[in-house]
């Protein structure tokens, strides 16, 4: 006769994801070290994955914090270009304003 099917509650499948997600191993290696196939964690990880609880050490949580980093780079220094642009202006307007305030002999 064919094995019974292990049940699993609701709980003990969001803590093995969140298990997953705190780990550097491989979802294979999860299965293996908890009893489970690696297919049935997938499926688990797609219904309960929370993604707060991913690790920053995740090569895709890297590159896209890397990636951010370089969007808010580029931001604060168009920014920066701006101001300097516009402290310029200023001084030129300071300038026009004392030239053209001096009363005429």
């Amino acid at each position: 006769m064919g094995e019974q099917r292990q049940r699993y509650n609701e709980k003990f499948k969001r803590e093995a994801v969140k298990y997953i997600q705190e780990q550097t191993k491989t979802v294979t290696e999860i299965g293996e070290e908890l009893g489970i196939s690696p297919g049935v964690l997938h499926n688990w990880l797609a219904k309960y994955r929370e993604f707060g609880n991913e690790p920053v050490n995740s090569a895709e949580k890297v590159r896209e914090l890397e990636q951010r980093l370089a969007e808010q780079e580029k931001e604060l220094q168009a920014r920066a270009q701006r101001i300097a642009d516009v402290e310029e202006e200023l001084v030129i307007v300071k300038k026009a304003v004392h030239i053209f305030s001096k009363p005429k002999n």
